[in-house]
């Protein structure tokens, strides 16, 4: 389930879940997904998402999925990632400058899950360790007893990503794995934080502590596009954005640093997400 911040119930992508249901839920369909996911597929698939001929994809696009247009800057885009990277025009995606509020880094469905003594948390039913998503057990130890948020993005969402605090980061680790959706559907039978390629950096922040950020990459998104190595950053500033698909943004805050808005808080223990916006407002420091 899905709520809005008002507490209003929406659906999204009904097409697409039926669709993900059918191929993970049987052994055929698992199989098609073994070729489907592997990166040599997803570089294909962002080749041709890169070239004039996928321009015809665009129009279809927009109006089944009933984007609002009027958001964004829109010319005649060059290939149809051209247009999945489309900017927001100014103004419609205000950051929170005030700074003891943490903002959301992207437009998505959020939920927020407590890490366990052991770094192990839940999501839609199934087990995660925070080594697993980092492949470094050493840094995973000291977010025990913190927060994990998970911002999944859908196809039709704002696929550019800010910086949520001011401070300094360091270089990107980038972690190969296979590619899967990051549709909760997947979650019934894959650990897809696990075996998905993924990209993490750890900002120095100046009012949340040390913050891991993990860029998750999803089915036929081969491309996690990060725009700054080791330096400074600033809050709301476009730390980079993902290409063609949905994707999902991992967000591990160590132990007294954060506190989790009320409501976000209230949906994710009843497993709803919450959809939020770049730039808002969606806890205060500890």
């Amino acid at each position: 389930m899905i709520k809005t911040r008002t507490g209003q119930v929406i659906v999204t992508n009904e097409n697409q879940n039926r669709l993900l249901k059918k191929l993970y839920g049987n052994v055929f369909g698992r199989i098609l997904l073994k070729a489907l996911t592997a990166p040599a597929v997803s570089r294909a698939v962002g080749l041709f998402m890169d070239s004039g001929a996928s321009k015809a994809l665009i129009k279809p696009f927009i109006k089944r999925s009933g984007i609002d247009t009027s958001e964004y800057v829109m010319y005649d885009f060059s290939s149809y990632n051209d247009f999945f990277t489309r900017t927001i025009k100014p103004g419609k995606r205000p950051v929170d400058r005030e700074p003891s509020h943490l903002i959301s880094p992207c437009d998505s469905k959020l939920t927020v899950h407590k890490i366990g003594r052991n770094s192990i948390f839940r999501i839609k039913g199934s087990r995660y360790r925070v080594s697993d998503l980092l492949q470094n057990e050493f840094l995973a130890k000291r977010y025990c007893g913190g927060y994990c948020m998970i911002f999944r993005l859908e196809v039709d969402d704002y696929h550019r990503y800010c910086y949520i605090d001011d401070g300094i980061k360091t270089d990107n680790t980038y972690i190969a794995g296979e590619l899967h959706t990051v549709n909760p559907v997947a979650l019934e039978r894959y650990n897809i934080y696990k075996r998905n390629c993924r990209e993490y950096t750890v900002l120095h922040t100046v009012n949340f502590g040390d913050v891991v950020q993990v860029e998750v990459g999803a089915m036929m998104v081969g491309r996690i596009v990060n725009n700054h190595g080791e330096g400074g950053m600033s809050r709301g500033m476009e730390k980079g954005r993902f290409e063609f698909g949905g994707s999902t943004i991992v967000l591990l805050f160590g132990k007294d640093t954060v506190r989790p808005d009320e409501d976000i808080l209230r949906n994710s223990a009843g497993n709803t997400e919450t959809v939020v916006r770049y730039g808002e407002k969606i806890g205060v420091k500890a």
